[in-house]
């Protein structure tokens, strides 16, 4: 019988126990999660989006997993009869330059085989969107939004029906190859109800998709410090009730290809709120989902010599991240440059989300999708948005390579 552990519970880690429970008949699988609950981490703190594929190169793995992703969740959704709601997203151009920057974007959706995009102009978008505003916007009909924590659930669930183990509670402090497999040694935490017994388990392959520690369990898997995980944070808010029916849908602005984020956002949630968000900014603890402060996250991000030079030609950036970071208001302002009538909305504050960004020694951030195999030890060392999108494709394409 083989034996396969995977670490971490969120959508990727649960995504690939499924697919490997589902693909290798007798195998048994143990997933692994260092938390109390599933979904704690990215999963947990996302806004929900189901991304069509429209920004990401052409024949990338990001482009290629984004599309066959999108596929599989709407399958998995309808069969477990989970929250999919397909309400559309516009990019919005404000002048003449986001509108070259749109026109490329749209081929690059049209290459990826994204359905249904089109460009349209101020009529266009005022059918689409009647409160929305810009010279020139991107359509996409077939983005949708879902409930990605109860996703990741429903999958750990097809874990254990089918025989698999889910052990939560338990954090991997080493993962040590050997000749014939992989001992995976994982500690109790103190929070856990699961038992205090320590794992010291043989296993003959492992997948690590771990998230804000990927690069830690590399290491500790004797892997490569490079690429490092640097954590940025994201405050998303909600307005409030007499201003949520202003879209009907996600409006988006057009990305700044000199940024590498996609910039603040309004996303219908499945529950019927509106939300605003993210920014984007350095978070002072790889968890520090309420502005916590950790030591060793700060010195690691500061002795890693990628993010001075990635700081340093992003100064102008950080600067407008900043002021959204200190007044709320920000956000509105910003939010009404694409929706005018959001004049006199209220925010209230609904979480953070902490993106898991890898970057390269030289200050790169790494786009695409990065899987690392080290033997028996598989490590997903980037899997940023959109990575719950494409979790299923990027489940299968791991595991079609595990031996």
């Amino acid at each position: 019988m083989t034996r396969y552990a995977v670490v971490g519970g969120g959508i990727l880690g649960c995504a690939v126990a499924r697919e490997l429970q589902r693909s290798r008949p007798g195998a048994q699988v143990t997933l692994v999660e260092k938390e109390d609950h599933l979904a704690a981490h990215q999963s947990g703190h996302s806004s929900g989006v189901v991304h069509a594929g429209l920004y990401y190169t052409p024949g990338s793995l990001k482009a290629r997993l984004c599309r066959r992703g999108v596929q599989l969740l709407g399958e998995y959704c309808a069969d477990r009869a989970l929250p999919y709601l397909q309400c559309g997203k516009v990019l919005i151009a404000r002048d003449q330059a986001e509108h070259t920057r749109l026109r490329d974007i749209a081929d690059r959706a049209r290459a990826n085989g994204v359905p249904g995009v089109r460009l349209v102009g101020p009529a266009g978008l005022a059918e689409v969107e009647p409160e929305a505003v810009g010279v020139a916007a991107l359509v996409s009909p077939g983005t949708a939004v879902v409930d990605y924590a109860a996703i990741t659930r429903a999958l750990a669930q097809d874990v254990q029906a089918a025989g698999g183990r889910v052990l939560l509670g338990h954090r991997v402090r080493t993962l040590v190859p050997l000749a014939r497999g992989v001992r995976v040694v994982a500690e109790p935490q103190p929070h856990s109800a699961w038992g205090a017994a320590e794992l010291t388990d043989l296993f003959d392959a492992v997948v690590v998709c771990a998230g804000l520690s990927s690069d830690r369990l590399a290491r500790a898997s004797g892997g490569s410090a490079d690429p490092a995980i640097i954590p940025f944070f994201g405050q998303y808010y909600r307005i409030d009730d007499a201003h949520a029916g202003l879209t009907r849908g996600l409006v988006y602005p057009v990305p700044d290809p000199r940024y590498p984020f996609l910039g603040m956002h309004l996303t219908r949630r499945v529950d019927g709120t509106l939300t605003i968000g993210p920014n984007a900014f350095l978070s002072a603890a790889r968890e520090g989902y309420r502005g916590q402060v950790r030591l060793r996250d700060l010195i690691e991000v500061a002795c890693w010599p990628g993010f001075w030079r990635f700081a340093a030609r992003n100064v102008p950036t950080a600067v407008r991240e900043l002021a959204g970071v200190l007044s709320p208001g920000q956000f509105l302002t910003e939010a009404r440059s694409y929706v005018p009538a959001l004049e006199g909305a209220r925010l209230t504050p609904v979480g953070r989300g902490i993106r898991a960004q890898a970057m390269t020694r030289d200050g790169r951030l790494l786009d695409d999708f990065a899987i690392e195999r080290r033997g028996p030890v598989t490590l997903v060392r980037n899997a940023p948005s959109p990575g719950a999108t494409a979790s299923l494709a990027i489940a299968e394409h791991i595991v079609a390579a595990v031996a």
